[in-house]
This record gives C-alpha cells, structure tokens and sequence, in this order.
C-alpha cells in the first residue's frame, strides 16, 4: 500500500495557501511545488525546513506520520 510522504497539500489548504504563493516563497518552478503537492516528488530536507518557516508550520506536520512508522 503506497502511502503519501508529505502532507503538504493538506498544510497548505489548512492555511488558505496556493501553490502559487508557496512557489514565489521559495523562489521555485510552480511545477515543482505541485509535484510535491501530488507526492509525485519530495522536497530534500533543507527545502522541507524552508517550507515549514513559510508556512509558520512545525516541520512534523507536513510528514504523513503514516509514511514514518512504515520505515
């Protein structure tokens, strides 16, 4: 069973966000952050940490707990 790594989709709905404004946050390709969104790609950690201060998040919300207790 394929589980989602983050939840960023879900943070950035919970904070009345786009996409579109995380991209120009971290200054990245709009397809980037919706790759990311789709779990179809991850962030590396230092971009994680990135978001997460954007978001005024901490960084444990935007990890599926799922996906951790699986590894």
């Amino acid at each position: 069973m394929e589980t989602d790594v983050n939840r960023l989709k879900v943070v950035l709905a919970e904070k009345k966000k786009t996409n579109k404004w995380l991209c120009e946050q971290l200054n990245v390709n709009p397809s980037t952050v919706s790759k990311w969104c789709t779990n179809s790609s991850q962030p590396d950690l230092p971009t994680l940490v990135r978001i997460a201060t954007v978001l005024e998040v901490d960084i444990n919300e935007l990890v599926n707990k799922k996906f951790v207790e699986s590894i």
